[in-house]
């Protein structure tokens, strides 16, 4: 039973989004077979328009203080958020957002939620994909308003927010859109089989085959990377014909509701149930994730987030097919370098970028004790340490340029860590405190380098465990074999979603990659220019493996799509 707002599905409609976005769904097919550079969702500020800075920002003050309409979602029954002492959001900047948030009774959402779920599954995945498309370029138009959104949430600088926040998310959306119709157009829609009988006549059926969805999917939102990290398994799951209920961090609704909303308004006026997105706002303290990850109708879940609460998903939602990105301990090994310049400077800005809050942020920095070789001659533990430590100062030196690469502290949490790192071991570089001029009320705080010995096991448990925030550990082992021995421990028992290495050698470069080939982990070698370990590209790059303790699944590859439907046949006599 479709809902009372919703309109008949409309074919008009339908034929004006394939005609405007199966050229771009064409693009995404061939970018993700070639795996080279494409986008359609520009990066640029003034991409947007002359006044869309000004336009995305006055949007954004016209939403604080405000409820947020979410355009009639069943089973409303109060509002959440609001004002900090209510449990609303505050930016990581200072500023409370004070917008409040329809909260939904379960009972009533969640059959509604399944109630558009026929119709949108017979649309089949070409109608399907092309209103994700639809979805997304409404998104892209509102990227500078989007960019307040997730920069008031998440504490990345603005540029930042801006460009994951926006075409970088787009991006990841669009590319699951594209595997997910590459999936299900693998088979056929139908076929005529005839199978021969000698002096008999032959065996004829017609057969079709029709995508089905699994049922409602949960996407679990965090905190740092509300729509980069949630575009992906959104659009997987709707464009294989699933309903999505969206359940956001309670620190970053803001995104999510704007993107819910927008998907809502498109999904109607293609004559589809609205209520196949739907927001699940919650009380403090509620901790509805888990009621909602264990009930009978949430078949598909995506999270990011701690490994406690991945692991916790994948052990007791046993009823769904869960999709999880949690935590590791990213490593580099420094071996040798030709450029030693340009080393230091690359992973100082890795280690700087948006407060090594970032699921990809390197954090132990493998170098042997007896030092390294180089371009600028040879070069030893204590120096490259020390000359990291000097390459990071002078990136973060000005503050301007500091505040427009840290951003704010996410959280409090993250300031504990960060202090209670410096008594680990001999600091290197100690964190400082940053003014941000706009902000006064920001967290702002260059990352710290600890030097620790790799032997020591006081030690180990320090650079064993993941240290999320602006954290890194100079790690002195004996040699580089040893190096690449820990760099497999660490991959195997606490997973890694990025590795890096420096090596002039060939015997080194293959060790490295053999380790990470063996235990899936996704490696990048001798990068000294623009290209860094802890950013990925959307149709090229794979986010995460699959393979190891950090995640079970990648962004994006065919595995992340292709379990949230299945292939249902009939047969009929011809």
């Amino acid at each position: 039973m479709q809902s009372p707002q919703t309109p008949s599905q409309s074919p008009q409609k339908l034929t004006q989004l394939t005609e405007t976005h199966r050229p771009t769904l064409d693009q995404a097919l061939d970018a993700i077979r070639t795996r080279a550079y494409w986008s359609p969702h520009p990066e640029h500020p003034k991409a947007y328009g002359e006044s869309a800075a000004a336009d995305g920002l006055a949007a954004f003050e016209a939403l604080k203080n405000t409820r947020f309409d979410l355009g009639g979602q069943p089973g409303t029954d109060g509002w959440v958020g609001g004002s900090a002492a209510d449990g609303g959001e505050v930016s990581p900047y200072g500023p409370e957002l004070g917008v409040s948030y329809p909260h939904a009774d379960l009972d009533v959402l969640l059959p509604a939620l399944r109630a558009g779920m026929g119709a949108w599954r017979d649309a089949g995945p070409e109608a399907r994909a092309v209103v994700c498309l639809e979805i997304l370029a409404r998104i892209n138009a509102r990227t500078h308003e989007f960019a307040h959104a997730v920069m008031h949430t998440s504490g990345q600088a603005f540029m930042m927010a801006l460009q994951a926040g926006g075409p970088h998310a787009q991006d990841r959306g669009l590319e699951a859109v594209a595997y997910a119709y590459a999936e299900q157009t693998r088979v056929p829609a139908s076929a005529d089989w005839s199978k021969p009988q000698g002096k008999r006549d032959p065996l004829n059926l017609a057969k079709s085959f029709t995508a089905v969805p699994r049922g409602v999917a949960l996407l679990i939102g965090c905190n740092t990377f509300p729509t980069w990290n949630g575009y992906p398994g959104l659009f997987a799951s709707l464009a294989t014909g699933n309903p999505v209920l969206v359940k956001p961090h309670p620190r970053a609704v803001l995104p999510l509701a704007m993107t819910v909303k927008a998907a809502r308004e498109v999904l109607a006026e293609a004559g589809f149930d609205p209520n196949l997105v739907a927001l699940a706002a919650e009380r403090p303290g509620e901790g509805i994730a888990k009621t909602l990850a264990t009930r009978p109708e949430i078949k598909i879940i995506d999270y990011t987030g701690s490994s406690e609460f991945g692991d916790w998903l994948e052990a007791n939602a046993r009823q769904a097919q869960v999709y999880t990105e949690k935590a590791g301990v990213n490593t580099v090994v420094v071996d040798s370098t030709g450029d030693y310049q340009g080393m230091l400077a690359n992973l100082a800005f890795s280690l700087s970028l948006y407060s090594g809050q970032m699921c990809t942020t390197p954090q132990n920095l493998l170098i042997p004790r007896g030092g390294i070789t180089t371009d600028a001659g040879p070069k030893s533990y204590d120096e490259v340490v020390g000359d990291l430590a000097k390459s990071v100062g002078g990136l973060l030196g000005d503050d301007a340029r500091a505040n427009a690469l840290l951003g704010a502290l996410v959280n409090p949490d993250v300031k504990a860590r960060l202090e209670a790192a410096a008594g680990l071991g001999e600091v290197a570089l100690p964190s400082r405190e940053v003014t941000h001029p706009d902000f006064p009320g920001a967290t702002v705080r260059t990352p710290v380098i600890v030097k620790l010995d790799g032997a020591k096991p006081d030690d180990q448990a320090a650079y064993l465990s993941e240290c999320f925030g602006p954290v890194s550990f100079a790690v002195a082992v004996d040699s580089t074999a040893d190096a690449v021995e820990l760099l497999r421990r660490t991959v195997r028992d606490k997973g890694a979603m990025t590795v890096g290495a420096y090596t002039t050698s060939d015997e080194v470069e293959r060790a490295v990659e053999e380790v990470c080939l063996e235990e899936s982990a996704q490696l990048s070698l001798n990068l000294t220019g623009g290209v860094y370990v802890n950013q990925t590209a959307a149709f090229s790059d794979f986010h995460g493996s699959g393979g190891n303790p950090a995640a079970n699944a990648a962004l994006c590859d065919g595995a992340f799509v292709a379990n949230r439907f299945r292939t249902v046949e009939v047969r009929r006599q011809a």
